[in-house]
């Protein structure tokens, strides 16, 4: 996928990763962890995403850094979606924003870059209490994807 991006590292295990936003306000560290959760006995792996807050040290997911390079923020985290699951290709990935702005945020990145995505990724999105196949024009609650 060819997406304007930040260079980032992640751990051996695949499951976390960081990089740094830098814009106006600043080098900001955001990490990006994958965590396997189980639910009605598939498993699956949850993304978490956001600013390293160093006092608690943990992810602020609720963090606004305005930093101006949000389309550059969601193309590296799409590359470390496909990174991810190139290394585990039978696992599901769900995303969820921690509000309907964020989640909506990141339909129109998946919606943006629908034709590099689609070849790559199943995709389907939450809707009406059911898992659909993504489609552009619906709003979803949340997301969940995998390897073709």
């Amino acid at each position: 996928m060819n997406v304007e991006h930040y260079r980032y590292k992640r751990s051996k295990n695949y499951l976390d990763f960081e990089f740094y936003s830098d814009g106006p306000n600043g080098k900001i560290k955001k990490v990006v962890r994958f965590t396997p959760r189980n639910a009605g006995g598939i498993t699956y792996f949850n993304i978490g995403f956001g600013d390293w807050n160093h006092v608690k040290r943990r992810i602020d997911d609720r963090a606004i850094s305005n930093n101006r390079d949000r389309d550059k923020i969601l193309g590296t985290v799409a590359l470390m979606v496909l990174e991810f699951t190139e290394h585990f290709p039978d696992v599901w990935v769900y995303a969820q924003g921690n509000n309907s702005a964020r989640t909506r945020l990141y339909q129109m990145g998946i919606s943006k870059h629908w034709e590099a995505i689609e070849p790559l990724l199943q995709v389907f999105g939450y809707v009406n209490g059911q898992w659909r196949p993504f489609r552009k024009s619906v709003n979803y609650e949340a997301f969940i994807v995998r390897r073709k």
